[in-house]
């Protein structure tokens, strides 16, 4: 099973098993009724479209005689790397501003690194402290201090004074 894994690790499992019936010369139809399951269900996972949930896994690899988990890790081992590129997308953590901050756009659209500079200069003048925080974590402090260059309210070295008081 380690060596499936190894090889497969990231690849979402219906195009495994998609792999698997075309080797062994299985129509996805004739397979899905053989297990209980619809046609339609088969045919989504096939395609990437669904995920596999551990009991469909089972019956799956019991009929294709794989080891048991194979498939439900297969299926682990894709969302680990999806969530893992949500992650990378480059987005501060939303949960931290406030939506009001940027009141006159969707935030779903904001480009975090082409606007950068007005994201910058809007949570310095109007964000709270936590705001703040999260920016500084995100850009860290020379793109900071290159945002506020240009010039606001609140400069950003009052601020960096105020936090070492």
């Amino acid at each position: 099973m380690s060596r499936l894994i190894e090889k497969y690790k990231g690849i979402h499992p219906g195009i495994i098993l998609e792999r698997l019936l075309n080797q062994k010369g299985i129509s996805q139809r004739p397979f899905a009724l053989s297990i209980g399951e619809y046609p339609q269900t088969i045919n989504a996972i096939t395609k990437g479209r669904r995920k596999l949930n551990t009991a469909l896994a089972l019956k799956i690899e019991k009929k294709l005689n794989l080891e048991e988990g194979s498939l439900a890790l297969l299926q682990t081992y894709f969302d680990i790397k999806e969530e893992k590129s949500k992650v990378k997308q480059n987005t501060p953590d939303l949960t931290l501003l406030r939506k009001s901050l940027f009141w006159d756009t969707d935030m779903s659209k904001i480009d975090w690194q082409q606007q950068s500079i007005a994201v910058i200069k809007r949570v310095f003048e109007r964000g709270n402290a936590i705001e703040k925080e999260e920016i500084k974590r995100f850009y860290k402090s020379a793109k900071i201090e290159e945002a506020l260059a240009h010039g606001i309210s609140e400069p950003y070295t009052i601020y960096k004074n105020k936090e070492n008081e």
